[in-house]
């Protein structure tokens, strides 16, 4: 019999043309993944600090089922810590300064949570999280409406396309008209808004929503400071009973408003959302869960389900019948007991199982997956399978980077993953020289997992290793994790300087120049030239004396690695 080739949508199908149709286990395959991919919901939080991130992961946790009494972060000694900050240093802070995958089931989905630091200093970490995100959601103040970070990485979703849905939180409290806040989204953004639900109230005189999906008031009852569910009443919106349940100037005023949305605003159109062109608005209180279910539920049919992802190969969609994906983040020592390295792959095509064999796309290297975990906050479990859109963390014994593509069947690699030009530099001093082996093995690891950049200085005589980072309290937490975690004590020496630059051509790029003025030459972990300016002025000096060189803001990345 002949043997054919044949395209059947994005899977490539080899072999004699009646088998390809016909064959049991082939359909079954396809049709597991197709099931699979359609019931998998994953995003990202992005917000300013103190937006109340935490406390809204928290509260989805709890409507989905996967913890049964929420913490805040906060709280009180005596009172548990937030499920997503598990690092020693969040919970005596009280922030959020990691990245975490929560994982649980709802109405018969898998949700993969992608928890992102709230603090500005650890925006880096946030962006490597949105690379494996297929939805956004975006966490506003209702008193604050959009702030600086907010903004930042709003960027970083409209450059990917990704579909954004917006919570304006903290209704609770005395906030913005919701109007003014719509109208600051669509000006600033320039994003279009569609509220799903409206505000009955604010502050003290918050009672509930309207959820325009259902035409139904939805009233909250206040109750045990929002550890458990919400309790409501549901009440159409015509019925008579709300004249006794709402104050009359409040209702006139709800009903005021939702006239102007109904007739002024735009129509839901769910192509605009998907292109990150729309967001859906929702209005409500993560701390005392108001407005929580009702967001929960609506994402789930609006979210976009997991994605193409462009390879090598083209966009590599994630029905595609071979295994792939890419690892967006690496973390040392989740589990403190046993000093492990844990890689988190996002998973973009096909099925995985434990024990499978896969190509490394960097080395070239066959490696066995054994031991995949399912991820939530600190704890783990062992999985057989996981599917497009879930993320899994694999031990890591020094052979993964960041930006690594694993996979079977025909070579590809997935593109590589941007990273931010540090505005802080200091020299980070072992005072202890029998901490040697400890202090090179903790800033090889927190290297690798992107915790802090490191640079060298390009004069071999000065052998100290340069933190580079976007803030200071990136630069706190990698001095705690050395002391915390590897038994090893340092001291920082400051460097005056704000600005790096890489530059474009490397090293002979920078021969030709010859000396320059106003900066100073290190080298990254790559062995790639880095300029440092004390500031913006002289940057643009060396610029114009020097038009040929070029310098670039974002580092040259490549597969498998983030500067």
């Amino acid at each position: 019999m002949k043997s054919w080739g044949f395209a059947l949508g994005s899977l490539k199908v080899k072999g004699p043309l009646y088998n390809e149709v016909t064959d049991p286990s082939f359909l079954c395959m396809s049709s597991e993944l197709a099931t699979a991919v359609e019931s998998r919901r994953n995003f990202a939080i992005i917000s300013h600090p103190d937006a109340g991130k935490t406390t809204l992961t928290e509260k989805l946790l709890l409507y989905g089922g996967a913890i049964h009494e929420a913490g805040a972060v906060k709280a009180r000694r005596a009172q548990r810590h937030a499920t997503s900050d598990w690092m020693e240093m969040e919970q005596q802070r009280g922030i959020s300064i990691t990245s975490t995958v929560l994982q649980f089931a709802y109405q018969d989905c898998q949700i993969n949570l992608l928890d992102t630091p709230g603090h500005q200093d650890f925006s880096e970490d946030t962006y490597r999280t949105l690379a494996a995100a297929d939805n956004a959601v975006m966490l506003v103040d209702a008193a604050k409406g959009l702030e600086p970070q907010t903004r930042k990485l709003f960027e970083v979703c409209k450059l990917r396309s990704l579909p954004i849905f917006t919570f304006i939180n903290k209704l609770d409290r005395p906030g913005r008209e919701p109007l003014e806040l719509l109208d600051e989204i669509e000006q600033e953004l320039e994003l279009q808004t569609y509220a799903v639900n409206w505000p009955i109230g604010m502050g003290d005189r918050f009672k509930g929503v309207f959820d325009r999906r259902s035409r139904k008031i939805h009233l909250f009852e206040r109750s045990g400071h929002g550890r458990r569910e919400a309790k409501t009443t549901i009440v159409d919106i015509g019925d008579p009973k709300i004249e006794d349940l709402l104050d009359q100037d409040l209702y006139f005023q709800f009903k005021d408003e939702l006239e102007v949305i109904e007739e002024l605003g735009p129509e839901l159109d769910m192509e605009m959302v998907h292109a990150g062109l729309m967001t859906p608005i929702f209005f409500g209180s993560a701390m005392t869960n108001f407005g929580v279910e009702l967001f929960l539920e609506a994402f789930m049919d609006y979210a976009l389900k997991p994605c193409a992802y462009h390879s090598t190969l083209g966009d590599i969609e994630p029905t595609y019948e071979d295994f792939s994906g890419f690892v967006f983040k690496l973390q040392a020592n989740m589990d403190p007991k046993h000093r492990d390295r844990v890689a988190f792959i996002r998973v973009c095509s096909g099925k995985f199982e434990k024990d499978m064999t896969v190509s490394h796309a960097r080395t070239g290297k066959t490696i066995r997956l054994s031991r995949p975990q399912k991820l939530f906050a600190q704890g783990r479990a062992s999985i057989d399978e996981a599917y497009p859109g879930d993320v899994i963390g694999l031990n890591n014994p020094g052979m993964f980077a960041i930006g690594d593509t694993i996979f079977q069947g025909k070579k590809l690699e997935y593109d590589g993953i941007p990273c931010f030009s540090p505005e802080l530099f200091a020299y980070l001093k072992n005072p202890n020289p029998s901490k040697f082996k400890q202090f090179q093995k903790g800033i090889s690891e927190l290297r690798e997992e992107g915790a802090v950049q490191i640079m060298y200085s390009a004069d071999e005589s000065k052998r100290d290793p340069i933190l580079a980072a976007v803030g200071q309290l990136q630069i706190e937490v990698v001095q705690f994790r050395l002391q915390n975690e590897y038994g090893v004590e340092t001291r920082l020496e400051l460097l005056p300087y704000t600005v790096a630059r890489w530059v474009k051509d490397g090293w002979p790029a920078l021969e030709k120049v010859g000396r320059i003025f106003n900066a100073i030459t290190v080298k990254d972990s790559w062995d790639r030239p880095v300029l440092l300016f004390k500031n913006s002025w002289n940057l643009h000096q060396v610029n114009g004396d020097h038009p040929d060189l070029v310098l670039d803001a974002i580092a040259p990345v490549t597969s498998g690695q983030v500067s």
